[in-house]
This record gives C-alpha cells, structure tokens and sequence, in this order.
C-alpha cells in the first residue's frame, strides 16, 4: 500500500508540474492595427565656399636613384617654402604622398638597355584665402610644382547650413503628409518616426560662375579659379499615424 501511494503521489506533482509549464491565456482585447503613411522631404541650401583643398606636387626623374631624391627634395622644399610665403600656415599644408620607382628602357627587342628613376612627392595643402588661391598656385609653379589636382571647395563651418536644409526637409514632408491626408479624407495622428540622410557638399552651377572670387580679375593672375557655389542637401522621411 506505502509503494502504491508514492507512486500516486509522485504522479501528482509531476502533473502540477507540467501543468504550471503549459501555456498561460490572458484574456484581453487584441490591440488595433496602425495606420500609417511614408513621406519624404528634401531640403536644399546653397553656400559659397570659403576654404579649398588642393593637391601639389613634384614630379622628378634622373638616371641615378640618389639623384633624384636629391633633386626632386630641392624641388620640393623650393615649392613649399613658396606657398608658406604665402601666409599658409604650416599645419595646413601636409605631405600625403612620397614614391620612388624605376623606370627599366628597352630597345627594339625588348631587351633592356638603361633604367631611369622616378621619384613623386604631393603635398596636400589647406587654402583659407581664396581670394589668392590663383596667385598661390602660379608661385607653387614657379617654384617648380610639375603636378596640381584635386582642388576641392568647401565651407569650414557648415553647421548653420545642416541646419537650415534639415528644417526645410522637415517642412517639405510635413506638407505633402498633410495635403495627402486632405486629397484621402484623412486626418494626421502623432509622428511615430523619423530618419535624415545629409549629403556632402556638391558644386552648384547657378550663374554663380563669373561672379568673382579667385584673383580670375586680375590680368596678372596665370591660373583663374573660381569657387562657385556648394549645395547642401537633406533628405527626411517621416512616418505618420493617420486616422
């Protein structure tokens, strides 16, 4: 009778057991489904530049390995020393690329008959005053400079723009929420999401162009620069509730 009334017992709370780890059911009204409604908004400021990136270099070859380093060092400090004559600062000029190769000369049948070596050293160099960017590229010129490119215009502080694209993104899409609420017979609830994509500064072809800037008005100016204008750009999408 005791082996019996174990095993009965045991029975039992395995049963409680399992039945406290089945599923539990909550009565409750299941929740109403959202709507919602997706728009987008862009906004755009234009801005002129007031600082430019450019990148200058010397490009030196000789048939002597030390030779060229020597030369194209001298070349080199030559250039640099002309744009710090300039005012530019020497935290903003900065060397970015230093390279060495050889040059191997072939005859007629492809067997080789002389080697020559080359040595390339680029600065990149930060130009705060565009009025004298032109200028400052023919003295880097004069001074032996064999290799000017990527000059990039931008605006140092461009917090105030971000801004103000930001607000005209925000505005754009909360118009078209609204009038697409108004054309369905609808009406706007709470925001329940917002998202913004900023671009970098992309030029911007207005009529700008000719306007000035650059030394380009001066006839004794040898490289005519002209910054024209940078257009910010943000993109917004705002998920509405519509009821």
């Amino acid at each position: 009778m005791r082996t019996k009334y174990f095993a009965f017992a045991v029975l039992a709370v395995l049963a409680l057991v399992l039945s406290a780890c089945g599923p539990t059911t909550i009565n409750q009204a299941a929740p109403e489904n959202l709507r919602t409604v997706n728009v987008s908004g862009l906004g755009v400021v234009y801005i002129t530049p007031n600082i430019a990136y450019i990148n200058v270099g010397v490009n030196t070859q000789r048939e002597n390995a030390s030779e060229v380093v020597a030369v194209n060092k001298s070349q080199t400090t030559a250039v640099i020393e002309a744009i710090r004559d300039f005012g530019v600062d020497a935290k903003d000029i900065r060397t970015t690329n230093f390279s060495i190769w050889s040059n191997p000369q072939y005859d007629e049948f492809g067997t080789v008959k002389g080697t020559t070596y080359s040595v390339d050293n680029t600065v990149n160099v930060t130009v705060r005053d565009l009025d004298r960017l032109g200028d400052l590229l023919d003295a880097a010129i004069t001074a032996g400079a064999n290799s000017i490119y990527s000059i990039q215009f931008d605006v140092e502080d461009k917090t105030q723009a971000n801004e103000d694209a930001r607000a005209k993104a925000v505005e754009a899409a909360m118009n078209q929420a609204q009038g697409l609420a108004e054309a369905a017979g609808l009406s706007l609830g709470d925001i329940q999401n917002i998202i913004t994509y900023e671009s970098s500064p992309m030029p911007y072809d207005d009529g700008y162009y000719g306007k000035g800037g650059g030394g380009a008005e001066s006839a004794n100016s040898a490289v005519p620069i002209q910054p024209g204008q940078l257009a910010i750009s943000v993109t917004v999408n705002l998920t509405y509730i519509i009821k």
